[in-house]
C-alpha cells in the first residue's frame, strides 16, 4: 500500500502539469470571444477521463487482473508523451520573446537587445517564483480563494457518489451517467459562455471577467448540483430502479462541469498573464477535494444514510451557489 500511494503521488505531481498548461495555452492562443468553446473542447479530456476510466478499468481488472490497468495507462501515457515532444509548441509570450531576443543577439551581435516582458530574474529565481506563485495567489487573493474552493467542492461531490450495489465491471458503467451529464454541461456552458462575450462586444462594451458568469449558465448549474444529490441520495436510499440514481449523477455532473467551466474561464480572463498559475492553484485544490471527499463519505453515509447524507451535501452545495452570482452582481 505504501508503494502504491508513493507512485500515485508521483503520478499526480506529473499529471497536474497537463491540466495547468492546457488552460494557460488556451489563454495564450484564443481571443476572449472564442475562449469558452476552446475551454469546453479541452475539458473533454480531463473531465471525461475519470468517467470513462472506471468503465474500462472495471472490465479490464475483472478479465486480466488489476496490474493490467496500470500497464495500459503506462503504455498510453508513454505514447502520448513521445508524440507531445514533436507536436506541442510553446505559447507563452514571455518565453517566445526571450527566445527571439537570444536569436537576434546571436545574429546581430547586439547584446543590448532585451525583451519588453523580461522580468530580470535568473532561471533559478524564475523557477522558484513560479512554484510559489499559485500558493500566494490562492492565499492572498480572495477571488482566487473563493472560486477555487467552489470548484473543488463541486468537483469533490461527484466523487463521493459511489454506492451502486454492482460488481466491479458493472460499477464502472455507473460512471456513464455522470459522463453524459458532463458532456451536456460542456456543450451548454461552452456555447453560452462565448455567446455572452460576443453580445457584450456587440453592445460596444469591453468584456469583463465577470461576463463569464452569466446567470443563464451559473444559475442552472448551481441548482443542478444539489438537485442531482437529492435524486441520487434518496433514489439509492429507497433502493428504487438503478436509473434513478444514475439520473442523479448525470444532473450533478451537468452542474459540476457548468460551474467548473464558468469559474475557470473567469479566472483565465481575470488573470490572463498568470492564468497557468491560477489554474494550477485550482487544479491542486480540486484534486485534493476529489481525493479526500470519498474518505469521509463512508462515515457520513454510515451515520446519516444515503438519503440524509446526500441531502446534507446538497444543502452545502446550495449555500455555495451564491458565490458566482455575487461576482456577477457585484
Amino acid at each position: 500500500m505504501g508503494m502504491l500511494l508513493a507512485v500515485r503521488f508521483l503520478a499526480g505531481v506529473a499529471g497536474v502539469a497537463v491540466i495547468t498548461c492546457g488552460g494557460g495555452s488556451i489563454s495564450d492562443m484564443m481571443p476572449p470571444e472564442k475562449r469558452g468553446r476552446a475551454m469546453a473542447i479541452w475539458s473533454v479530456g480531463p473531465i471525461l477521463g475519470p468517467m470513462i476510466g472506471p468503465v474500462v478499468g472495471g472490465f479490464l481488472c475483472e478479465s486480466k487482473g488489476w496490474r493490467w490497468v496500470f500497464w495500459v495507462l503506462t503504455i498510453l501515457s508513454g505514447v502520448i508523451t513521445l508524440i507531445s515532444f514533436f507536436l506541442l509548441r510553446e505559447t507563452y509570450a514571455p518565453v517566445l520573446l526571450t527566445r527571439k531576443v537570444a536569436r537576434l543577439r546571436k545574429e546581430t551581435g547586439n547584446t543590448a537587445l532585451c525583451s519588453k516582458l523580461d522580468t530580470g530574474l535568473s532561471e533559478k529565481d524564475a523557477f522558484l517564483y513560479n512554484i510559489v506563485r499559485p500558493a500566494k495567489m490562492f492565499i492572498f487573493s480572495p477571488i482566487v480563494t473563493m472560486m477555487c474552493v467552489y470548484i473543488a467542492v463541486a468537483y469533490g461531490l461527484l466523487y463521493i457518489l459511489f454506492t451502486y450495489g454492482f460488481n466491479s465491471s458493472m460499477a464502472g458503467l455507473s460512471f456513464l451517467g455522470s459522463g453524459v451529464g458532463t458532456v451536456a454541461g460542456l456543450a451548454y456552458a461552452g456555447t453560452l459562455s462565448d455567446r455572452s462575450i460576443r453580445s457584450v462586444i456587440k453592445a460596444g462594451r469591453q468584456p469583463r471577467p465577470e461576463d463569464r458568469l452569466p446567470p443563464i449558465i451559473t444559475l442552472p448549474a448551481a441548482l443542478a448540483i444539489p438537485a442531482g444529490l437529492f435524486i441520487y441520495g434518496w433514489g439509492a436510499e429507497k433502493r428504487v430502479h438503478w436509473i434513478v440514481p444514475e439520473i442523479g449523477t448525470a444532473v450533478t455532473g451537468f452542474g459540476m462541469i457548468g460551474i467548473v467551466m464558468c469559474v475557470q474561464t473567469y479566472l483565465i480572463d481575470a488573470f490572463t498573464s498568470h492564468s497557468a498559475s491560477v489554474i494550477a492553484a485550482s487544479a491542486v485544490l480540486r484534486s485534493l477535494f476529489g481525493a479526500l471527499f470519498p474518505l469521509f463519505g463512508l462515515n457520513l453515509y454510515n451515520k446519516l444514510g444515503l438519503g440524509w447524507g446526500n441531502s446534507l451535501l446538497a444543502f452545502i452545495a446550495l449555500a455555495l451557489a451564491i458565490v458566482p452570482w455575487a461576482f456577477w452582481v457585484y
